[in-house]
């Protein structure tokens, strides 16, 4: 199991390695969002916070300004959100 894991995490490594090169290359940068970044808890259109999504739940409606959100699809509009907001405010 853990020979697993480790070999899993080995390749991802080495994926990001070479999207890292391959981006500088191109005189572009790799941003990484932290793994517990709540992304798909958060509604993209207000910010409201849904602490109590389970991982069952693929839609969610956002008691904060109604939106209905299709759990991955609103996870991957924060995650690039959040990339942009790293980029272009480093400080924070």
């Amino acid at each position: 199991m853990k020979l697993g894991i480790f070999v899993n995490d080995l390749g991802f490594g080495t994926l990001l390695n070479q999207l890292k090169y391959k981006l500088e290359w191109l005189n572009k940068k790799l941003v990484k969002v932290d793994r517990y970044f709540p992304s798909s808890q958060l509604c993209s259109e207000c910010g409201y916070r849904k602490t109590d999504l389970l991982l069952k739940n693929k839609t969610w409606i956002c008691p904060n300004c109604g939106v209905k959100h299709n759990r991955d699809h609103n996870a991957a509009v924060n995650i690039k959100k959040e990339g942009m907001r790293m980029v272009l405010n480093p400080s924070n």
